[in-house]
């Protein structure tokens, strides 16, 4: 009877250890879990600001090639306007310099 009994003792701490192992892993899954959550959470955020920053990235891109491209008519305004006096400036020396004679 006492190996029997001692057989029982033995499965009973086998029995043991086994659901002292399993009751860890339990607790190592639940913690995994909430770390996954919050990495997600974390990872919706990140999502959600990067969006955000794309629309004001496409805003300001937007804005200065706008700004861009009245600076460049203000320079061919500026130049057709140096033009028209430079062909000016000829014309009156051509139409000045053979009206005289």
């Amino acid at each position: 009877m006492e190996n029997g009994k001692s057989r029982l003792q033995q499965a009973q701490e086998t029995v043991d250890e086994v659901t002292v192992i399993m009751m860890d892993n339990m607790n190592k899954a639940e913690e995994r879990s909430g770390k996954l959550e919050d990495l997600e959470d974390r990872a919706d955020d990140l999502l959600a600001k990067s969006k955000t920053f794309e629309k004001t990235a496409n805003k300001v891109k937007q804005q200065k090639r706008w700004e861009n491209n009245k600076m460049k008519m203000v320079f061919i305004g500026v130049g057709v306007v140096a033009a028209v006096v430079i062909i000016g400036l000829i014309i009156f020396a051509i139409v000045d310099g053979t009206g005289g004679q």
